[in-house]
């Protein structure tokens, strides 16, 4: 089941709403630290809503513990950016994929450009900057999840 990383996010209401989507779709997520608010239920609860109690939430308390974390772990590091080349839709996920979005105001810096395995793009117009991070956040991680068919099994519907 390819994973979402956070990287040391700036706005709270973002944050929850990755994580709702998270929730939803039972992918576990990564939030690297410090980020730019509280991280607590209570900066989260507003676009999180009563779903953050159902997302898998690990907490690094930096970019390094998050790297160690991810050694002992394993799994490639698919950075979602702006800077890259290869469209998110033309890359082929694995199932222990990390997909990693940045801060809204800067991305991430160049360490950890450097150590991805992957960088990935969503093709916009010309003059667009880059779209709501937990926007591109959806958009990533329905493909890989498409592509390694993790999506969860629906409930039956009752008729």
């Amino acid at each position: 089941m390819p994973r979402l990383a956070i990287y040391q996010p700036d706005i709270p209401q973002n944050t929850g709403t990755m994580l709702r989507l998270a929730a939803c779709l039972a992918v576990p997520v990564e939030i690297i630290e410090p980020a730019a608010f509280d991280v607590s239920d209570r900066n989260l609860r507003r676009s999180g809503m009563d779903y953050l109690g159902h997302a898998t939430i690990n907490r690094h308390i930096s970019w390094r513990a998050f790297e160690a974390w991810r050694q002992e772990h394993g799994g490639r590091l698919i950075l979602a950016t702006t800077k890259a080349a290869i469209p998110y839709s033309d890359f082929a996920y694995r199932p222990d994929d990390v997909v990693m979005v940045g801060r809204e105001s800067a991305g991430v810096p160049d360490e950890v450009h450097a150590v991805a395995d992957a960088r990935v793009l969503i093709p916009m117009q010309p003059g667009m900057r880059s779209l709501n991070v937990a926007v591109t956040a959806a958009m990533v991680l329905g493909e890989a999840l498409r592509q390694t068919r993790s999506f969860p099994n629906p409930a039956p519907s009752e008729t």
